[in-house]
């Protein structure tokens, strides 16, 4: 199981490249974690909302509320802004992963 601040702190770019693919909702946002982490990452709508509502007030996405089927359903967007932040994440993310990566592999000797 994957612990819960590891998913917090990856929160914020899973969320940024999933609406850099294009519009979505919360609901099909965590369908889509999970479908990529191959059900290992399992987030609940309690945790996904406060994320979204942080990158709006951050101004990195937006949202707009359109109605479907007579059911309300707000969908969320990243901006100029937000994709900017995706690469900088994205950039910090790889060295991390790189460093992690160097520092667990027996055959790497740190100098």
């Amino acid at each position: 199981m994957i612990s819960k601040d590891l998913i917090a702190a990856s929160s914020i770019p899973l969320v940024l490249s999933i609406l850099n693919e294009g519009e979505d909702y919360g609901y099909s946002i965590i369908k889509k974690v999970m479908a990529a982490s191959n059900n290992q990452l399992q987030w609940k709508e309690g945790s996904l909302y406060p994320v979204l509502k942080k990158l709006e007030k951050k101004e990195l996405i937006s949202s707009v509320i359109r109605v479907e089927n007579g059911r309300k359903r707000k969908y969320y967007s990243i901006n100029r802004s937000g994709k900017d932040r995706l690469e900088v994440l994205k950039n910090e993310w790889q060295l991390i992963t790189n460093t992690i990566q160097m520092l667990c592999n027996p055959a790497t000797t740190i100098k």
